[in-house]
């Protein structure tokens, strides 16, 4: 890619930021605990965070992703970067039941790692032949994304079948 092209592309996405509420994309998940990775003198320290997601199209279904955050002044005042590493563990915590057809492959949750241009994502699939939810959790960047991933699978009865849209 030119580094035209990158300004460009880092260009466009500060100008959807500004035009968006970049919180309103992003979900929230909620806080299961931290471990404290290194000491940092001024601000929070560096940790690992866990957190759980609830399927929005999936009732009965839980992800916990854990991943690191940085610390210090910037990770504070979310300025840093955090690493573009997380681990996925989704599970059935109820009932599996389904309020509509589920597409075969979405993203169910998207929360930022960096002030503007890298966010954590997590994809929903559906594995038909096999009755089974499967989860994918990755990096984006604007300019370069990540090959680091995690992947997690919740089998469903087979006396519930997954409904797709068609």
């Amino acid at each position: 890619m030119t580094i035209a092209l990158r300004r460009a592309a880092a260009a466009g996405g500060l100008l959807a930021c500004a035009l968006l509420p970049c919180a309103a994309l992003a979900a929230s998940g909620e806080k299961i605990g931290t471990v404290d990775t290194a000491f940092q003198w001024i601000g929070r320290d560096h940790d690992i965070i866990v957190e759980a997601y609830d399927d929005p199209g999936v009732q009965g279904v839980t992800c916990y992703v854990s991943r690191a955050r940085v610390g210090g002044i910037k990770g504070t005042l979310g300025l840093a970067e955090d690493r573009a590493e997380a681990s996925i563990a989704c599970r059935q915590v109820g009932p599996i039941s389904f309020p509509e057809p589920l597409k075969k492959q979405e993203e169910v949750f998207s929360e930022r790692m960096s002030i503007l241009f890298k966010r954590l994502r997590i994809v929903r699939m559906v594995d038909p032949a096999r009755n089974t939810l499967v989860y994918l959790t990755y990096s984006e960047k604007l300019i370069d994304g990540s090959p680091q991933n995690s992947v997690t699978a919740v089998p469903v009865d087979r006396a519930v079948q997954i409904p797709l849209r068609k």
